[in-house]
């Protein structure tokens, strides 16, 4: 029973982290109060986002790895404008 629940937890946390994901690299920007003072670079943490998720579903820790970096960028690199 534990680990349906935990199951489930993980998939809607998997669901979450997508939308938000595809929010921020089509729209540009992040949803929410708090989430835009804390992301300088929403279309690359979207892209990171998207590329763990994926990289969740590989099985590859390498790419786990980059796409963390992606969206640590998306969070520190400051903006070009």
């Amino acid at each position: 029973m534990l680990f349906m629940i935990a199951g489930l937890v993980m998939v809607v946390a998997a669901i979450a982290w997508a939308v938000l994901g595809v929010h921020a690299l089509l729209l540009g920007r992040m949803p929410g109060q708090w989430l835009p003072g804390l992301v300088r670079h929403p279309r690359l943490w979207g892209a990171g986002a998207l590329l763990v998720l994926v990289s969740w579903n590989l099985g590859s820790p390498s790419l786990l790895v980059v796409a963390i970096g992606i969206v640590a960028l998306g969070h520190v690199a400051k903006p070009m404008r």
